[in-house]
């Protein structure tokens, strides 16, 4: 049964003390500053700089972007430090320590697998793979180096997120049969978007692996939303609370999945504005629902127990206990203090000193987006999907 109160005293893993770097090529101390290379420098990069300036310890060494602006932004940022390159494989022949990776989805295998074979460590924003198929090659790759590689799955250092799975996997919900996911964004209050000057733009670059087309805004700024670039809601922010989920339940492989899809608002993109999606674990359901014309409620998670419910989000989260009087009343309550990507960067940055392995560790992140990929995929098909699929032979 759900103690009445529950004492917020987690602490974050600080790794003290300087050891060897064993893949680096120099020896760190506990104070001494991270070299770090920036690739991909659009509004997730700045977040993610915002939050390493807040841990402190680094300096920006050099910067790869395709577009002009977004590289001089960033060297502007580091008091002119930064040295500016089109071509990410210039960063990596710097001297670094890491590498902070935040380019379109359909980028990201490519640039981490690189990096690692340049013996960095990496920050590979989420979700870590555009395909199904990279997962077992970024794996690959991450586990026949000697590198850290933390994925951006900032929850896995939230001190709030933390708590709410120690309950749960402490058994304070009873059996948990279900779990509700859902994130809802308004893309109609967008305000205007800057004129992208294509003069400063290597839109071939840009493109990467994907096929050819001509130059267009609304896929520069707007990628998550094709299918070329992105996956759509399914590995956007599903991607985030599925990770959670497979956190807390210990089990991160859906058996099935359905999806329902539309496009009702912005008939201009590849993936569905509005999913309902479900998919099934052994032992428990999870369900997605999201529209990108509303943001009433923004994002969360439900996970319902037999015997309590716990309702979490970005601010907290509070419990509440089947049988008790005055439901709307919490038994259990927490509120987030300071953005998770904080500790999480934070945490990067000890175990580039430590050679820890990181909170959220390759396998955590290919899991999380596989189960999104797995969704868009019943999506396609139009139908229910088995997983793993069965042999044809």
């Amino acid at each position: 049964m759900l103690a009445m109160s529950y004492r917020m005293d987690r602490r974050s893993f600080i790794i003290a003390g300087g050891l060897t770097a064993l893949a680096s090529t120099r020896v760190l101390g506990a104070n001494d500053t991270l070299r770090v290379g920036v690739i991909g420098a659009g509004g997730r990069m700045g977040d993610l700089l915002n939050a390493a300036d807040r841990v402190g310890g680094y300096q920006i060494v050099a910067v790869s972007d395709v577009y002009g602006p977004r590289r001089d932004a960033v060297k502007l940022r580091s008091n002119g430090a930064a040295t500016t390159h089109l071509n990410y494989h210039e960063v990596l022949e710097q001297q670094l320590d890491a590498v902070l990776i935040a380019s379109p989805d359909h980028w990201h295998v490519r640039m981490a697998v690189d990096a690692l074979a340049a013996g960095k460590d990496v920050y590979l924003e989420k979700p870590v793979t555009h395909t199904l198929e990279e997962g077992a090659t970024l794996t690959r790759a991450v586990r026949s180096s000697k590198q850290i590689l933390q994925c951006g799955m900032q929850q896995r250092s939230w001190s709030h997120f933390r708590d709410a799975v120690d309950l749960i996997q402490g058994g304070s919900l009873g059996r948990v049969p279900q779990v509700r996911t859902y994130w809802w964004q308004n893309y109609l209050a967008g305000g205007a978007r800057k004129v992208v000057d294509t003069q400063a733009l290597d839109w071939k670059q840009w493109l990467g692996g994907a096929p050819d087309q001509p130059f267009s805004e609304e896929k520069f700024y707007l990628w998550r939303w094709y299918w070329n670039f992105g996956g759509g809601a399914m590995t956007d922010l599903f991607t985030h609370w599925i990770d959670v989920v497979h956190w807390a339940m210990k089990s991160d492989q859906p058996r099935d999945a359905q999806m329902l899809g539309d496009k009702y608002i912005f008939e201009q993109w590849d993936c569905p504005d509005t999913v309902q999606a479900a998919l099934r674990y052994p032992g428990f359901d999870v369900v997605y629902e999201g529209m990108m014309g509303s943001s009433i409620d923004d994002g969360g998670l439900d996970f319902r127990g037999t015997e309590a419910t716990l309702k979490l989000n970005r601010s907290g989260f509070s419990v509440f206990h089947e049988g008790v009087a005055g439901k709307d009343n919490p038994v259990v309550k927490a509120e987030s203090f300071r953005d998770g990507t904080i500790d999480h960067m934070k945490n990067f940055f000890d175990c580039i000193r430590s050679r820890k392995e990181p909170n959220a560790p390759v396998e955590t992140g290919v899991a999380a987006a596989r189960a999104g990929h797995i969704a868009n995929l019943a999506y396609h098909r139009g139908a229910h999907v088995a997983w793993p699929p069965k042999s044809s032979a």
